[in-house]
């Protein structure tokens, strides 16, 4: 049984706990659910030595009291809630060692809205399908299935004696996030954007919008001009992608977030890049939006990015590219990334190898592909 790591003394605004949320379960009607600003958890984990995958506790607004039961190592990424340990400023996107009886506290919002507690060894709650993730509504996963409160105790897995940590930050090169008033948002146009015509078009892509206060972790609704349809709003319902921007009936967009349901009926005009998601989940109802069109090349290429920021958090390295790994499709080079999206690095060719090209194949799904290989013999 894992041991007791903090107790809440004041809840904050909504404190859930989080990871990368519920996969596998939409076809039921369960949401993917998981942390609103992905890239925050992620690299709160990452600080403090634990997997990606890790549960975290998620605060928005107005974040909770609570007193650290154990010596441990914590970060706190995301908003700047304006953390405090024991009255005394905490540094934010970095490990910090902390000791039983500490109190953490917030005290208010300076910049973005959701901020991301990673405790060493991670959250210890129950899997639910799979999930530590939060899903209110229904009352699923998480703290029995619903937000912190006062009095309640979080456990953390016991670290093993004589465990190792270090003071880790961002990768040099990369500067913490800072969300500001006003956020530009990229996008993708489509899947329905030929449901609009081009002024509509233009509309949704000139226009600046405000975040509704209606907006919650199922979605941003904005206000702002409206975005007329070429015919009608609805559609056969289809799946509901992170970040799709729908346009109802009545022209004003809406963002489908974490706990987005799992099909709808309405026109897709775009569809928010993933590297932007978290940004949209850092604005507070009333700030302007604007969204700015993007290729899927330079979405994917925004994507990598992003993951040699988190590579960089996990080697302790420093931002930026080396040499990566690509392979030729269709006389199309293409990077080759991981599982989890990073792009590999390419193998470096011994001295005094001799280059052999070669053309081959694959087939996927029915399709055969051709492409080059280039082999390094010593």
């Amino acid at each position: 049984m894992s041991p007791r790591a903090l107790e809440v003394i004041e809840p904050g605004m909504l404190t859930t706990v989080q990871d990368r949320g519920r996969y596998g379960y939409q076809r039921f009607g369960v949401p993917i659910s998981g942390a609103m600003d992905e890239f925050a958890l992620r690299a709160a984990n990452l600080l403090v030595g634990n997997k990606e995958t890790a549960a975290g506790l998620e605060l928005t607004v107005n974040g909770p009291r609570v007193q650290l039961l154990v010596d441990t190592w914590i970060a706190v990424t995301g908003a700047d809630l304006s953390a405090e340990l024991d009255g005394e400023r905490l540094p934010r996107w970095q490990s910090v060692e902390v000791s039983a009886d500490s109190v953490l506290s917030f005290s208010g919002p300076r910049d973005g809205v959701r901020a991301y507690l990673a405790v060493a060894g991670g959250i210890d709650v129950p899997l639910v399908m799979g999930s530590r993730s939060t899903y209110v509504k229904a009352a699923i996963g998480g703290f029995h299935g619903r937000p912190l409160a006062g009095g309640d105790t979080i456990d953390a897995p016991a670290l093993d004696e004589g465990s190792e940590f270090e003071l880790r930050s961002l990768p040099d090169g990369f500067a913490a996030p800072k969300y500001g008033d006003e956020h530009e948002i990229r996008v993708v146009l489509g899947p329905q954007h030929q449901a609009f015509g081009q002024e509509a078009i233009a509309t949704f892509l000139n226009s600046s919008y405000a975040v509704s206060p209606e907006s919650d972790r199922m979605g941003y609704r904005l206000r702002g001009p409206t975005i007329e349809h070429q015919t009608s709003a609805d559609i056969v319902s289809d799946g509901s992608p992170a970040g799709a921007v729908q346009v109802p009936g009545e022209g004003v967009p809406t963002i489908l977030l974490a706990d987005r349901g799992t099909t709808g009926g309405y026109t897709k005009i775009a569809t928010v890049i993933s590297t932007d998601l978290g940004r949209i989940a850092q604005a507070l109802p009333g700030q302007a939006v604007n969204f700015k069109a993007v290729t899927v090349e330079q979405a994917r290429q925004l994507r990598r990015e992003l993951e040699e920021v988190l590579a960089g958090i996990h080697d302790g390295g420093t931002f930026g590219y080396g040499p990566k790994l690509s392979i030729t499709v269709d006389g199309e080079a293409s990077e080759v990334v991981g599982e989890d999206g990073a792009a590999m690095a390419s193998p470096q060719a011994r001295e005094g190898a001799t280059l052999e090209k070669r053309r081959a194949s694959a087939t996927v799904g029915g399709q055969t592909y051709g492409f080059d290989v280039d082999i390094h013999r010593a």
